[in-house]
């Protein structure tokens, strides 16, 4: 942080320029890009419609289809399938949008998602289905194990009934077989894409042919009795006796028809757990889950923008029509025992029952290797993207054919410990609310990039609106908390704290944050409704505009004017002298980021405003005049005192003593003269902006810290003191004019702030003798307990400063006769004040001086005093900024306030 401090603000690299670098890098993306053009070898067909087919099929459509029809009858398994489908539907709109807005690149819908929602949505999303691959792919692998040792398995009883049971079951044989295929999945995916869409290829072919077989056995086969499983045998009611052990394939027939039209749900006989519509639901949304598994290819595509939409919409309409065709043939040709009670019966009506089985393995086999290489492509989008620092960065590492080779053995290994768990019925559901949640999160990003209206998001697929984005996302919220709501529930917390951590990560990119366009949406439709026209005084608030000539040595004014905002607009402006005609680019461009910069470090809530004029009188008039939009506009004009304090960089050591806070000086000297000086000052108040002038602001470094340190110590008092009177006018003390009342405005509002709640306000009432103090003070106090302000009244006589300034004032009577031609030039600026001001001694100011430092005990943090307006003669300016200074010298942080327009009031 040292190092970070010494490097001036105007000189840091910005994010822009460490992406340029980066692009110049050798290594950099257009080395990436070039490897990835070489492996970029996929058609629509084999990159995205067969790995969607084979992943949307899996083991469901030979296993779970008659169950789904026996359980809930044929009417409620076609609602069924055309909910699941109406929610995969809606997502595949949503990813079809996305991929047809620009070009794709590797991660499928990390990809989508990180680049329209930002890095934190991105990462937490992108790592979620990370995992959801890890656990699909060992999921699969799994339960091709079961399926293989059921048929080729010796029992554990030892008892042998088929010649082919030859296999040995237990644990750690099932995770040998299990490593075994795993590796198989391993090599093929270590081939590169090319080899594994060869592969799925060929498992495809045979998957339509098993498929093609079911279709013509229905017709083909004669009807016959079917030997139920031993488990289905037993009596539900678990009295020990045994329920029917056979059911009939009847063929087509009206009756079986009949029989299967509406639901009768029964104990599954595999886990004896009693069905309903949601159990049953869940259980067949598993096979229409793989709708990414073709936008997962999107590195690997020749064309992802056009691929993936055509093959992924082909994909869900042809698993949709295979899916009800089934459910129809079977409602029409087994009765209702048959398909409750054995859920392989496919296999026992079939032309050739071992073809069932053959598709049960390869469409397994296939959703494992399309899990596990999908997993692999997601781990090398977010190492490339950096997003969890160094900790995925061997995950970067390809081949020269661009096939990432690490990504695919550390997918592969996490396999490999998840298969340890022997397992997965637990975590089976979960892997589903994985897969939901991201789908969820694709909706989401298309609803935020269509609700933004970002010019540059004109998707060539038009087929989707803004509903059909929410009724997805609905839609994929209900199935989660329909399968599991705990599983549901703690999938969405760890979403969350994988965000949380990757915002304090705060990694950067380049990619754009949709955050942004949407609030940039939503401000702009704000700042139109809010109306200047419909202020009230009663909802009045600062809306601050800081001069600033060194914001690194002006970092305590910087920051106590953060506190005194009150939640309004705050502008740090900043002026610098030439003339862009004479310049060949602007030179404020390159300072805007080093100013955003140190608003970041400060961690202040501030807007940042640059201009360039010929002198800062102009340039302050330039900021006044444009700074804000709309309702929110800057009504204070905060600027530095003008005095002789040499400026100290206080971001590099916050203990100096003395800090530059002024406007109009730099390191290099005065910027502007102190004419200059006064004519911005009367320059604001004629734009009815309040002027606010603060100096002493060094003892500030680091003021966010200060109130907190004192009132740590238990015998400290924090105090913020108020003179509510023009102390340059004794003849005129007034404590309910408009400048009175802002003070106390401001101090109050100060003291609502968290850091100062228990500070507490002093206000000075300044009386002269032959005046009723205590009617003074009863005055003074009912009207701040009408105006609801907590503050202490102390009475200050000062007869002695008054007595002073009278003097002077029949000293110079005395001399006007004398000066004929002077009193006429005085009689011009009668009418406005300080007509007075060459009639105040420096011996008067340095009394009321030490009067305000007299009555400070103890020293208060911060003081409010009464600005008067600068004198209408121009020529009097240095001497009106003269006794400024000697009236708040050796007084420490002061605020010199000048208020024009009405801010508070009495009303309700």
């Amino acid at each position: 942080e040292r190092r970070r401090r010494n490097i001036p603000w105007s000189e840091r690299q910005s994010p822009q320029a460490g992406h340029a670098a980066e692009q110049q890098h050798p290594r950099g993306p257009r080395h990436r890009s070039d490897n990835e053009g070489q492996s970029r070898k996929l058609s629509t067909f084999f990159g995205v419609v067969i790995p969607t087919l084979l992943s949307m099929f899996s083991v469901v459509v030979f296993l779970r289809i008659g169950f789904v029809v026996g359980q809930c009858g044929l009417y409620q398994t076609f609602g069924m399938f055309l909910v699941a489908y109406v929610i995969i539907s809606l997502t595949v709109l949503s990813i079809c949008a996305i991929s047809t807005n620009g070009a794709l690149d590797a991660g499928g819908a990390y990809y989508m998602i990180s680049r329209a929602l930002g890095p934190e949505f991105g990462g937490s999303i992108g790592l979620m289905f990370f995992l959801a691959n890890i656990c699909g792919s060992a999921l699969y692998v799994l339960g091709l194990v079961e399926a293989v040792l059921a048929t080729f398995g010796i029992p554990e009883d030892g008892i042998i009934t088929n010649h082919y049971q030859v296999l040995n079951s237990g644990y750690w044989w099932a995770l040998l077989y299990g490593t075994g295929i795993a590796l198989l999945c391993l090599v093929v995916c270590l081939v590169g894409a090319n080899i594994y869409a060869k592969a799925t290829f060929l498992i495809f072919i045979v998957v339509m042919v098993v498929l093609l077989t079911i279709f013509i056995s229905f017709f083909a086969v004669t009807p016959r009795v079917v030997q139920l499983p031993a488990e289905a045998t037993l009596n539900p009611s678990g009295n020990g006796t045994l329920g029917p052990i056979t059911a009939n394939f009847t063929g087509f027939k009206l009756d079986t028809l009949m029989g299967n039209l509406w639901a009768d749900y029964t104990r599954d006989y595999t886990t004896g757990t009693m069905m309903t519509f949601a159990t049953v639901f869940a259980v067949m949304f598993n096979g229409c889950t793989g709708i990414m598994a073709g936008s997962n290819m999107s590195g690997d595509l020749k064309n992802p923008s056009y691929s993936i939409p055509r093959g992924t919409i082909t994909a869900v309409i042809f698993t949709f029509i295979i899916y009800n065709l089934l459910c129809v043939l079977e409602a029409c040709s087994c009765d209702r025992l048959l398909l409750q009670k054995d859920y392989s019966f496919l296999r026992d009506i079939n032309i050739w029952g071992p073809f069932v089985t053959i598709g049960v393995y390869l469409s397994t086999l296939s959703a494992a290797m399309s899990n596990m290489i999908g997993a692999s492509r997601i781990l090398y989008a977010l190492a490339r993207d950096d997003l969890f620092g160094k900790v995925l960065s061997p995950a970067k590492k390809t081949s020269h054919s661009g096939n990432p080779w690490m990504s695919v053995l550390l997918s592969w290994f996490l396999v490999q410990l998840v298969l340890f768990s022997g397992k997965l019925n637990t975590i089976a559901s979960i892997v589903t609310i994985f897969f939901l949640l991201v789908y969820a999160a694709v909706d989401l990003a298309c609803l935020a990039l269509e609700w933004a209206s970002a010019p540059n998001f004109r998707p060539t697929f038009r087929y989707f609106t803004w509903h059909t984005c929410v009724l997805g996302i609905v839609g994929c919220a209900v199935m989660m908390f329909l399968i599991n709501p705990i599983y549901a529930s703690a999938s969405i917390a760890f979403m969350l704290l994988l965000l949380l951590l990757i915002h304090y990560l705060s990694p950067t990119s380049s990619w754009g944050y949709i955050s942004q366009a949407l609030i940039f949406h939503q401000v702009r439709k704000y700042l139109l409704m809010l109306d200047v026209r419909k202020d009230h005084v009663k909802f009045w608030r600062p809306q601050i505009l800081l001069m600033v000539a060194n914001p690194r040595s002006s970092v305590g004014l910087i920051t106590f004017i953060n506190d005194i905002k009150k939640s309004g607009l705050y502008v740090l402006g900043h002026i610098q002298l030439g003339d862009l005609s004479t310049l060949p680019s602007d030179p404020l461009q390159s300072q805007y980021d080093s100013w955003l910069s140190l608003v970041d470090h400060l961690n202040i809530k501030a807007f940042v405003n640059l201009t360039m004029a010929d002198s800062v009188r102009h340039g302050v008039q330039h900021l006044l005049f444009i700074s804000g939009l709309g309702g929110m506009r800057p009504n204070t004009l905060v600027l530095g005192f003008y005095d002789d304090c040499v400026p100290k960089d206080t971001l590099i050591d916050p203990t100096l003593s003395c800090s530059h806070d002024k406007l109009g000086q730099s390191a290099d000297g005065k910027a502007l003269s102190p004419q200059e000086y006064v004519a911005i000052i009367a320059d604001a108040m004629k734009m009815c902006k309040n002027v606010v002038l603060a100096r002493g602001f060094n003892e500030f470094v680091r003021a966010e810290a200060l109130p907190a340190q004192l009132f740590s110590q238990a015998k400290s008092v924090v105090f913020i003191d108020v003179w509510p009177v023009n102390l340059l006018r004794p003849d005129s003390c007034s404590y309910v004019d408009t400048c009175s009342l802002f003070l106390l405005q401001l101090a109050c509002v100060l003291n609502m702030v968290r850091a100062w709640r228990k500070a507490t306000i002093r206000l000075f009432l300044c009386v002269e003798e032959g005046r009723s103090v205590q009617g003074a003070e009863q005055k003074l106090g009912h009207l701040l307990k009408e105006l609801r302000i907590k503050a202490q009244v102390y009475p200050v006589p000062w007869d002695q400063q008054a007595a002073l300034h009278w003097q002077r004032q029949g000293d110079f009577k005395s001399t006007e006769s004398a000066e004929s031609t002077k009193q006429e030039e005085e009689e011009e600026y009668a009418n406005s004040f300080p007509s007075n001001t060459s009639r105040l001694s420096d011996e008067y100011l340095t009394a009321v001086n030490q009067l305000v430092l007299d009555q400070a005990r103890p020293p208060p943090a911060v003081r409010f005093l009464y600005l008067p307006r600068p004198p209408a003669d121009t020529r009097r300016y240095a001497s009106y900024l003269h006794q400024l200074e000697l009236l708040t010298r050796d007084l420490g942080p002061t605020l010199l306030i000048h208020g024009v327009t009405p801010v508070i009031t009495t009303d309700l």
